[in-house]
């Protein structure tokens, strides 16, 4: 039995884990932001412990502090998928490494350049890729708005134990060439807002245009999806031959099945 408890709006993510749950031959009880009575005062310990007398799975999604997660993980009975926080995307990392993998045939020795905020998937893009070996990642982000320190002092050293490189800079100017994959996020993150009245002025430069392919013909373009064209990707990018970002999103699903799968096997 298989729970979902989204607080936040989701396309990709919701459906993916519920498809997911159900080819998996699991029922599926979906909550919504007004469903659980932590609303009216139960805590987040307590709710758990009931939850997990039901339910095997609970995949959850707040967009807040990852600290209610690990509250409603304090129990043994089960298991807790982190479907996004605000600090982190872990599920949209092992997508991300998916389509990857089937393209490419590996994660080793791959160039990714990441641009834009960097937001939760960025976090968790960056503490993923930077485990294998070889691994050269650079992100290019607009100023104030980059990696938090301890983010990038854990990626890097994951990069340098492992012989890769990460390297995070908040300009556009020479970005480097033989790329692999050019990766970017919606610049409005759900669940956030920006401390800058100006910062569409700040963000313009960091748009990803076709521009960056002349240097690294054979890169793949990467998206998590949501799309704003125009924004932080053109039209031309987004919707041309470099993309994956729908493949990207398809594998969402096949992902999540992983997750669920390995969630009851480690148990």
């Amino acid at each position: 039995m298989v729970g979902t408890y989204f607080l936040k709006t989701s396309t990709r993510t919701r459906t993916a884990f519920t498809s997911a749950a159900l080819r998996l031959g699991a029922s599926v009880i979906a909550y919504g932001p007004l469903d659980l009575q932590t609303n009216t005062g139960e805590s987040s310990e307590d709710t758990g412990r009931v939850l997990a007398s039901m339910l095997d799975i609970l995949v959850a999604r707040t967009a807040g502090d990852p600290g209610e997660m690990r509250a409603w993980a304090a129990q043994d009975r089960m298991a807790v998928v982190n479907a996004m926080s605000a600090a982190e995307h872990p599920t949209q990392a092992l997508t991300d490494l998916t389509t990857l993998v089937q393209r490419f045939g590996r994660i080793e020795r791959l160039r990714l350049l990441y641009v834009g905020e960097a937001n939760n998937t960025a976090t968790a893009l960056a503490l993923a890729l930077t485990r294998f070996p070889g691994v050269e990642l650079e992100l290019r982000t607009p100023p104030g708005y980059g990696l938090p320190d301890d983010i990038v002092a854990t990626a890097l050293a994951q990069a340098r134990r492992n012989g890769g490189r990460m390297l995070e800079r908040h300009d556009m100017v020479d970005v480097p060439a033989g790329l692999d994959a050019i990766y970017t996020t919606r610049w409005q993150t759900t669940g956030t807002s920006k401390p800058d009245a100006n910062w569409r002025e700040i963000f313009a430069p960091f748009q990803v245009r076709e521009g960056l392919w002349r240097r690294s013909p054979r890169a793949v373009f990467m998206h998590d999806l949501p799309a704003h064209r125009g924004e932080e990707v053109t039209a031309e990018v987004l919707d041309g031959p470099a993309s994956i970002a729908f493949q990207q999103a398809e594998n969402k699903m096949y992902s999540a099945m992983a997750v669920l799968h390995w969630s009851q096997e480690a148990r």
